[in-house]
């Protein structure tokens, strides 16, 4: 069973990652880590923070001369603005310096108010600083990691924007093999070439009012075999599975598999993807679907087709023209909080759902084909698809 947990804060030391389950064998160079993690940094309407950082893993334990050695893994990526908070958050020291203010004026649509009402803080830092999209750095280094070995499969993961505010791109015919280079053309990580600018401009804009924006992207996986997941057990349920871990990346507020809610008033018969027998690729099956709407998912499990998934993310909770909000000490009516923050992230959720994707699925190949190593895990892999092509 893979296990992953982070830790860390957006301006503590760092953001690191646990990753326990993860077999022997994965041979790994330090950028397939790095890659990501600096691809997470990227798009047009990132703030400030972007400019002071450089991320880059630090690998504490489980990999060994490039190598994975089955043990548990701890990677962490360091903050390097945390020498400009290291008196504000120092862990055995009274907080100090002029970062040192207590925040008791929460930011609506973040965690500030509930989180310090439920934990019992005086101060909305100790909330904020680990609810940050910051974390999403520990989950990039722990997708790289799971992508890698998924790649061992011959499974691959692109994510791409396909809206922005109010604009919105024409990508549903672009085959998913051709989306990571297209999108990472574009700053906005748009593979419509004429909806980019007016992603563009609908951030400036928007960053010129003091505002934010949020929007939409999508992820497809292909290279997938039939089974992965099962309907037995609710908890065990691929496709949930993939919604937990991606609804729980910071701002996200609604995840669709395939059509989703687009195809809510079309009726059965131009749902639901009819089947056909086409033997000849060996990893998807003799049995073919000849159309994706339900996006590769049937009963929870993987058909053999794209997995295909969306996901909204709201505008970022902080803004530069501060919402109405009150504060905790003296019940007064306020403005919000304002931390250093980003106009638009909507590019960079592109890389984190990768990420997230990435976990969740070699989880599902860990479940299926077992084995403490990726040698054995590739024999088991062998055998599987030799059966279900005698099918």
């Amino acid at each position: 069973m893979l296990r992953y947990l982070s830790a860390g804060e957006s301006h503590g030391r760092g953001c690191f990652c646990f990753i326990d389950g993860f077999p022997a064998g994965l041979k790994l160079e330090p950028e397939d880590i790095n890659f990501w993690l600096a691809e997470r940094q990227k798009g047009y309407g990132r703030g400030g923070r972007q400019r002071i950082e450089k991320d880059e893993v630090d690998v504490l334990s489980g990999i060994r001369a490039g190598v994975t050695q089955g043990s548990p893994i701890l990677l962490a990526v360091w903050n390097r603005d945390f020498e400009n908070w290291r008196e504000a958050m120092d862990p055995w020291k009274p907080s100090s310096g002029e970062r040192a203010r207590k925040i008791v004026q929460p930011r609506p649509s973040h965690a500030d108010l509930v989180g310090a009402l439920k934990y019992g803080h005086d101060d909305c830092r100790n909330v904020l600083e680990r609810a940050s999209a910051r974390e999403t750095a520990a989950r990039v280094a722990a997708g790289a990691l799971c992508r890698k070995l998924l790649a061992e499969f011959n499974v691959d993961v692109a994510a791409h924007v396909v809206q922005i505010g109010d604009a919105i791109a024409d990508t549903d015919t672009i085959p998913s093999n051709q989306l990571r280079s297209l999108s990472m053309e574009s700053t906005v990580r748009c593979c419509d070439k004429e909806a980019e600018p007016r992603m563009i401009a609908a951030i400036k804009a928007a960053k010129q009012a003091k505002d934010t924006l949020g929007g939409i992207v999508e992820a497809r996986m292909w290279g997938l075999p039939p089974g992965l997941g099962t309907y037995v057990q609710w908890d065990m349920k691929l496709d949930a599975r993939a919604t937990q871990a991606l609804a729980s990346i910071q701002a996200v507020k609604g995840v669709e598999i395939g059509l989703g809610f687009r195809a809510a008033d079309r009726p059965g018969s131009a749902y639901h993807d009819e089947i056909v027998y086409e033997p000849g690729d060996r990893v998807k099956g003799p049995y073919r679907r000849l159309s994706n709407n339900l996006g590769g998912m049937e009963g929870s499990m993987t058909t053999g087709e794209d997995f295909v998934v969306r996901v909204v993310k709201k505008p970022i909770a902080t803004l530069m023209r501060p919402l109405r909000s009150v504060n905790m000490e003296t019940h007064e009516a306020t403005k919000a909080e304002v931390e250093r923050s980003d106009a638009c992230a909507v590019p960079a959720l592109a890389i984190i759902v990768e990420a997230a994707l990435a976990i969740v699925f070699a989880e599902a190949f860990i479940e299926k084909f077992g084995g403490d190593s990726v040698a054995e895990m590739k024999r088991n892999y062998d055998a599987y698809l030799d059966a279900i092509n005698q099918r």
